[in-house]
């Protein structure tokens, strides 16, 4: 009998109330959704209302310059979270960000080329083309990172190529700026400040598009985004393809990156932020939350720092409130979590 009881398994069925602590725990995860959305309704609403204070537009400053800046804040806000949520699982680094590529310098040196060449045109023109010159740049150096990101087995020599480059690209810009005319350099800075304003709906299209690939790309690897925040070698032995996983992912945050950076400028903050605010509030590194969760938040960040912009009689740019809600909310991570 007591040889019997030695070699009697001794699990035991979990309690009762492991349930229900699983289904308060699912019922705080709902409301907390819940909540993040009816943040982000709230935030649209008000973005619609700003514009030289709180007042009601009329229907074509609604729909010919709100509407689509309300939707190209929320856009790039999605854009630039995820790619920033993708950047600190491949480094695993909690102050990746987007911009980490040299994306941001390559749309910077194309803006520059675009100032220091285009002369007495229309400011409709001289925004166009900069915008293209913007996106091209963007473009080049994303696909030069991919390139490397195919051929590199090291993520820290991923990682200190996409950061000399920025450094490189935007010393070139600085030169260039030297030769540009008054005009055209006055255009450049204005890039350089960031506005979710101009964007006409051909623009949100095209950066809705580049968001859906973006997306597509980063579902299609999330279970191994998830091994390799247990590191490479982790990854490797678990059969995480981590070339591809990594071309993947530098393709989609390239393609977003680029899009957004053309269109709206150099954007800080949000790709940091979002994605550590969602861990947070879920309580979860799983990819399948982390993602969709990021998404949201960074579009609610993008929002208020649009509304920040336009509260008040003369307009702010967005790169300065988005630093101004970002910093302090980044911070305030950093402390809780004792990073």
């Amino acid at each position: 009998m007591s040889s019997l009881s030695q070699h009697t398994p001794t699990h035991r069925m979990p309690p009762f109330r492991a349930s229900g602590d699983a289904n308060a725990q699912d019922s705080a995860q709902k409301w907390k959704v819940l909540c993040v959305c009816l943040c982000f309704l709230i935030l649209c609403a008000l973005d619609l209302l700003t514009g030289d204070g709180l007042n009601l537009p009329s229907e074509v400053i609604l729909w010919k310059l709100r509407l689509p800046r309300m939707l190209t804040a929320a856009v790039a806000g999605a854009a630039l979270s995820l790619s920033g949520a993708q950047m600190q699982a491949i480094f695993r680094n909690p102050l990746a960000d987007p911009h980490l590529m040299g994306v941001s310098g390559g749309a910077g040196l194309g803006a520059a080329i675009a100032a220091w060449t285009v002369t007495g045109v229309s400011a409709w023109a001289g925004g166009l083309t900069m915008v293209s010159a913007a996106f091209a740049g963007a473009l080049l150096t994303g696909f030069f990172i991919v390139a490397v990101a195919a051929r590199t087995q090291s993520t820290t020599t991923l990682l200190l190529v996409g950061v000399m480059l920025g450094f490189v690209l935007s010393a070139l810009s600085s030169i260039l700026q030297y030769a540009a005319g008054e005009e055209s350099l006055k255009l450049f800075y204005s890039w350089m400040a960031g506005s979710f304003s101009g964007v006409s709906y051909t623009g949100l299209v095209f950066m809705t598009v580049m968001l859906l690939a973006g997306l597509a790309l980063a579902l299609s690897q999330m279970k191994a985004l998830d091994l390799i925040l247990f590191g490479d070698t982790f990854a490797a032995f678990s059969g995480a393809p981590l070339r591809s996983l990594r071309f993947r992912v530098m393709l989609g945050c390239a393609l977003m990156t680029g899009a957004v950076t053309a269109f709206c400028g150099p954007l800080g903050f949000v790709g940091i932020a979002a994605p550590h605010l969602v861990r947070r509030l879920t309580g979860t590194s799983a990819h399948k939350t982390v993602l969709p969760g990021s998404m949201l938040a960074g579009a609610c960040l993008a929002l208020a720092g649009d509304i920040l912009s336009h509260i008040g009689p003369t307009p702010l740019p967005v790169g300065s409130t988005l630093a101004l809600i970002g910093i302090p909310l980044i911070l305030a991570l950093l402390w809780r979590n004792r990073l």
